[in-house]
């Protein structure tokens, strides 16, 4: 079974995955919008491309989080529209190696090596049938890409092979990280953009916290994702507790739309101000909105309750049914178990879970990258 588990190249973990939707990295940031608004998958692949498909190379991918902490800027919240025309490369992080193509033929062992060096997202070419040895020029070669989640996932198939290991508590292996994005719940939200936009590169989390270190909940790119852009607003208007409150529950309660708009008038951020109330006009990013009553029960929960509460939306279902998306916080404790947390992050999509003690004090966080340098030591000693 081990020598089985090793010999697996990455054309296995390809089998029915969908074909990248990509956009050329000529396209502006209003197309690259549309594309996801309109998609399962919380990013788009950027292509450098060449009239020789076999020259043309996935160079990024963008999220939503890419176009929110860019309006985020003050000169793009008074026009946003003229930001939304520029170029999508803008929003490229400057970080080499965060995508990566390789062959299908590329072993499990070296996908590993390649997340563990940095690498976010692997780009294989999906094999297919090819009549009389011809292609038409038209047609592109098409790829799919695979993330640490769907190494994670493949693994937790064969976790019985890494016994005992996979029983050992994340405190045992040494894997809970006490570098964690913070910001505490009653500093301005917009205080945490820069820790955002990390978070999104490091597939990680912004922790809501009191004076204490409690975990309060979390300001998530995963949970931005499922927004639209105009909460770039409430980003930049609203304190962190309240902007929990304003991306939970389905979508944006009217009390707090209220002191959004107030405060973009205050500022003279016409543009943005015009952008935000026709948005609002047409539902926000929810398919419905909620009342005061919901935002002050709301609210109050993220308050008293920093544990996770029920009804998170897989990010495969489709765009408006992904709204409903919580801000509440994943969490595990230091006795945890490794499979555990790894079934736990998987169930939920995300790509690390919160540890705290129990009452409720961050300890640290434990990220797939954690998870998956223990599973590769492991197989030291199973080759």
């Amino acid at each position: 079974m081990a020598v089985s588990l090793l010999s697996h190249e990455l054309s296995d973990l390809c089998l029915g995955k969908p074909a990248l939707r990509s956009l050329s990295i000529t396209s502006t940031i209003a197309e690259a919008l549309e594309v996801l608004k309109t998609s399962d998958d919380n990013f788009v692949s950027i292509w450098n491309c060449d009239d020789d498909e076999c020259c043309s190379r996935c160079v990024g991918k963008v999220c939503i989080v890419d176009v929110i902490c860019y309006l985020c800027k003050d000169e793009n919240l008074v026009s946003p529209s003229i930001a939304l025309k520029q170029p999508v490369s803008v929003l490229l992080p400057k970080i080499p190696g965060l995508i990566i193509h390789v062959e299908p033929s590329c072993s499990l062992l070296e996908a590993i090596d390649l997340i563990l060096e940095g690498a976010q997202n692997l780009v294989v070419p999906i094999k297919t049938k090819v009549f009389n040895n011809k292609r038409s020029k038209q047609q592109q070669k098409p790829f799919c890409w695979l993330t640490q989640e769907d190494i994670i996932r493949f693994l937790l198939s064969s976790i019985g092979l890494f016994s005992p290991i996979s029983s050992f508590s994340i405190d045992t292996l040494n894997i809970i990280s006490p570098n964690t994005l913070t910001i505490e719940y009653h500093s301005p939200a917009s205080a945490a953009i820069g820790a955002i936009s990390r978070a999104l590169v490091e597939q990680s989390s912004v922790a809501v916290v009191d004076s204490e270190r409690t975990l309060i909940g979390e300001i998530s790119p995963f949970t931005l994702a499922c927004c639209d852009e105009t909460v770039a607003a409430a980003l930049k208007t609203l304190s962190s507790m309240d902007l929990m409150a304003y991306i939970d529950c389905g979508g944006p309660p009217e009390e707090l739309v209220k002191v959004v708009s107030a405060k973009l008038k205050e500022k003279n951020m016409n543009g943005m101000l015009q952008h935000f109330t026709v948005s609002m006009s047409c539902g926000g990013f929810s398919s419905s909105s909620s009342s005061d009553e919901e935002y002050s029960s709301s609210s109050m929960a993220v308050q008293v309750s920093p544990f996770p509460r029920p009804g998170r939306i897989s990010r495969s279902m489709s765009y408006s049914a992904r709204m409903v998306r919580r801000s509440e916080a994943i969490v595990c404790h230091p006795k945890s178990s490794l499979v555990a947390v790894m079934i736990q992050a998987i169930a939920h999509r995300v790509n690390y879970v919160w540890v705290i003690e129990e009452d409720c004090s961050l300890v640290g966080i434990v990220t797939f990258s954690d998870m998956l340098k223990v599973v590769r030591e492991s197989f030291e000693t199973m080759a």
